[in-house]
């Protein structure tokens, strides 16, 4: 969040909101068992959360009772953050199956904004084993995305 404009639609503030709200469900009283299963669900609340939001405005973009412009006088940019961030999560649950640990790694870190030192903390691995995972896992994430982006 830190790097998006400041008109973003989506506030860390109520990011935040609506990860709690999500982790408590409808109304009944969530435990957690320790510190890392709660920032494990804050995490995977977060990046769902995210991802949703990516697909909604996604979905309004493209078509979403728009006009048709005519192609020519339309001007090709870059990818948004949106989609990129489902470029990424596309990327991850493929990722998720082959490399369990690695994936984990990028979920605490790209969503829920853990140092490496932290994520060896939660996962209780070697802090040098979680910047393996995490150097492997951003690499092998870039190539996928760049290769979506390029398709």
């Amino acid at each position: 969040m830190a790097c998006q404009s400041a008109g973003h639609t989506l506030q860390p503030t109520a990011l935040v909101h609506e990860a709690w709200m999500r982790m408590q469900g409808a109304g009944e009283e969530r435990t957690w068992t320790d510190r890392t299963h709660f920032v494990n669900a804050a995490a995977e609340a977060i990046r769902h959360i995210l991802i949703d939001h990516a697909r909604r405005k996604s979905r309004l973009r493209h078509g979403g009772g728009h006009q048709r412009l005519d192609i020519e006088h339309v001007e090709i940019h870059d990818a948004s953050p949106d989609d990129r961030i489902l470029l990424i999560d596309e990327a991850l649950e493929i990722l998720e199956r082959e490399h369990p640990e690695r994936a984990r790694v990028v979920v605490l870190k790209f969503f829920g904004g853990m140092t490496n030192k932290e994520i060896a903390e939660t996962m209780e691995i070697a802090e040098r084993t979680a910047n393996r995972h995490w150097i492997c896992a951003r690499t092998w994430l870039f190539n996928k995305v760049r290769a979506k982006a390029n398709a």
